[in-house]
C-alpha cells in the first residue's frame, strides 16, 4: 500500500487547528504528534484504520494538542529585521538593496543585498552554506583522530533528528544547527563521527562520543530545551 497523506483544519476545544491525515503501510496503530515547523498536528493512520476511528483520538486528546501548540515558540520568518541566531548569538537581518555582496555577516548584522522577494531563499542558502562548512570542519578534525573516514558530509532541512550516519560512511546534519552554540554543533557532530565506529547507542558508543565532545550532556539538554525553537526560525 502506497504512503498518502492530506491536510484540513478543524474546529477543535482548542480552536481551529491544522491537521495533516497521514496513511502509513508501516504503522501499526494510530497516533498523533505534533510538527513544530508549521504548527501542524500529524495523525497518522495504519492501512486498516479509518478516518473517523483518528478522529475520535484527535478529539479526546484535544486537551494535550491544545497544550502542545500553545507551548510552540513563536514563528520568525526571514524578514528584514528578524532576530536570527547564528552560533548561539542573534542578529538581525539587514536588506541591503543596492549592494552586490549576496548575504554576508558585517556589523552583527545578516546583510542581503538584492530585491526583498528573494531575501528569504537567500539568507537560508547562506545559513546552509555556513552550516555546511562548520559542520564539516568539526567532523574532520574528529574523525582525523580516530582515524576514520568520511565519504561526505551534506546538509538537509530534517525534523526530526539533527544527524546521522549512513553505512556508506557519509554522514548528514541539519543547517538548522548553524543557528546553535558551538557546543552544541560540537556535539552533534561528534555523535555522528562516533557513529562510523559504533552503529549503535550502546555503552561504547557513549564513551566514544563523551571523548569526542567534552560538551555531550550540556549539548543534549540544551538541544532538548530549544531545539524546538530553532525548528521554527525560517
Amino acid at each position: 500500500m502506497m504512503d498518502s497523506s492530506e491536510s484540513e483544519t478543524l474546529a477543535l476545544p482548542g480552536g481551529e487547528t491544522r491537521v495533516l491525515w497521514r496513511r502509513s503501510s508501516r504503522a501499526r496503530r494510530i497516533s498523533l504528534r505534533i510538527e513544530p515547523k508549521g504548527g501542524v498536528v500529524v495523525v497518522t493512520l495504519p492501512p486498516r484504520a479509518g478516518r473517523r476511528a483518528g478522529l475520535a483520538l484527535l478529539t479526546a486528546h484535544a486537551d494535550w494538542v491544545a497544550s502542545h501548540l500553545a507551548a510552540l515558540p513563536g514563528a520568525i520568518a526571514f524578514v528584514p529585521g528578524a532576530l536570527v541566531p547564528i552560533g548561539g548569538v542573534e542578529q538581525p537581518i539587514c536588506h541591503v538593496p543596492g549592494a552586490r555582496r549576496g548575504v554576508w555577516l558585517e556589523g552583527g548584522e545578516i546583510r542581503v543585498s538584492g530585491d526583498v522577494a528573494f531575501l528569504p531563499r537567500r539568507v537560508r542558502d547562506f545559513l546552509r552554506a555556513e552550516a555546511k562548512q562548520r559542520l564539516s570542519a568539526l567532523v574532520a578534525e574528529k574523525a582525523a583522530s580516530l582515524g576514520a573516514t568520511v565519504r561526505r558530509v551534506r546538509v538537509r532541512d530534517t525534523r526530526s533528528r539533527w544527524g546521522s550516519c549512513g553505512a556508506d560512511g557519509s554522514l548528514a546534519f541539519s543547517w538548522r544547527l548553524v543557528m546553535a552554540p558551538p557546543f552544541v554543533q560540537d556535539y552533534v557532530a561528534a555523535h555522528e563521527v562516533a557513529h562510523l565506529r559504533h552503529m549503535n547507542h550502546g555503552p561504547r558508543f557513549w564513551a566514544l562520543v563523551r571523548k569526542l565532545s567534552p560538551h555531550t550532556d550540556a549539548a543534549i539538554a540544551w538541544l532538548r530545551e530549544e531545539g524546538t525553537r530553532l525548528i521554527r526560525i525560517g
